[in-house]
């Protein structure tokens, strides 16, 4: 049994269901129990004190569909719903979960099919917050057991939930990582430095991966996913499309590198500081266009220049330097 959580029209929506197996499909499909609506919490009931306890309505309802659960299971699919002074006293004592004795654990590995790429690639991600991904393949089985023995809405969710960890910086990085785009280059700095790489490309990589994900009857075997693209693959589009990678200190230590591993090349004993008609030169805008760029934009063109520039693609590495200290004395202008 689980909660899932939708958004129609603007607002999130909450659904008791269960994952159940149905051996004449061959797959696994999810049931709907109870339909709580927009406020989990209205069946949440405080009878005094620190004490709680799940309205009777939903327990009934789930009687009547013929589901067998623990109580503390109810809880835990209500937890993040209670009062919050209450979950702050009660945390402690709370039975967070289920534990499974290691004979069911073994029978489940049995029954189970094996777990698909996509969802290894994301769990490692969401786990380890690792862009290499080369250990997947050795991982053990009990290593996604979270996803085990569930419907396709069921493990989508779960994996949801925590996708919240992520903060909107990571968003492309994740989407980059989980849909393998680096595999379509062959650029050392693909593996850990997807800013460097031809971004047309990686869009056009990315389209065609989601595509073919959406086409997987496999993946999405007992869901109905309707004609359009399911909500589940909207959100990555939306988060690789409305965000940008983080141009943060891996970024930053890429460019130093390169610099660094010139054998003729010396590093200053202070900034540089370019006039600006050198600025102007490099970027080839006037200067009162390039104050008009905000950070965004100035980063989408310092990209498009040094694809350019780079000496892997026939560019000068003088000019390659220049290009780099011109981007960050802009950035510094912009405090």
């Amino acid at each position: 049994m689980y909660l899932a959580e939708h958004t129609i029209n603007g607002r999130k929506n909450y659904i008791l269901r269960i994952s159940q197996y149905n051996s004449a499909a061959n797959c696994w499909q999810s049931r709907d129990l109870f339909d709580l609506g927009r406020s989990p919490w209205e069946f949440i009931e405080y009878p005094g004190g620190n004490a709680f306890y799940i309205h009777e309505d939903v327990c009934e309802k789930l009687t009547e569909e013929g589901v067998k659960y623990d109580l503390c299971e109810l809880e835990e699919l209500f937890w993040r719903f209670i009062r919050k002074d209450i979950r702050q006293k009660i945390e402690p004592f709370h039975c967070r979960g289920i534990r499974k004795s290691r004979t069911a654990w073994k029978q489940k590995i049995l029954k189970t099919e094996q777990v698909q790429v996509f969802d290894k690639r994301r769990i490692y991600y969401l786990r380890c917050g690792n862009m290499d991904q080369c250990r997947i393949g050795h991982l053990p089985i009990r290593y996604f057991k979270a996803l085990l023995n569930k419907s396709r809405d069921e493990i989508e969710q779960h994996i949801l939930q925590l996708e919240k960890s992520l903060s909107p910086r990571e968003y492309k990085q994740y989407v980059y990582v989980i849909f393998d785009l680096q595999r379509y280059f062959r650029s050392s700095s693909a593996r850990s430095i997807p800013q460097a790489l031809d971004q047309d490309e990686l869009d056009r990589y990315f389209l065609e991966n989601v595509c073919l994900l959406h086409r997987d009857e496999f993946f999405w075997a007992g869901l109905d996913k309707g004609s359009g693209l399911h909500e589940y693959l909207v959100r990555y589009v939306v988060m690789f499309f409305d965000y940008e990678f983080d141009g943060g200190s891996a970024w930053d230590e890429y460019l130093q590198n390169f610099i660094n591993s010139k054998r003729f090349y010396r590093q200053p004993l202070a900034k540089t500081t370019l006039a600006v008609a050198e600025i102007v030169e490099v970027f080839g805008l006037s200067e009162e266009k390039l104050k008009t760029l905000d950070k965004t934009d100035l980063t989408k063109l310092f990209r498009q220049k040094a694809h350019e520039l780079h000496p892997d693609k026939g560019g000068e590495h003088d000019d390659f330097v220049k290009l780099i200290e011109a981007y960050k004395q802009l950035l510094r202008n912009r405090g």
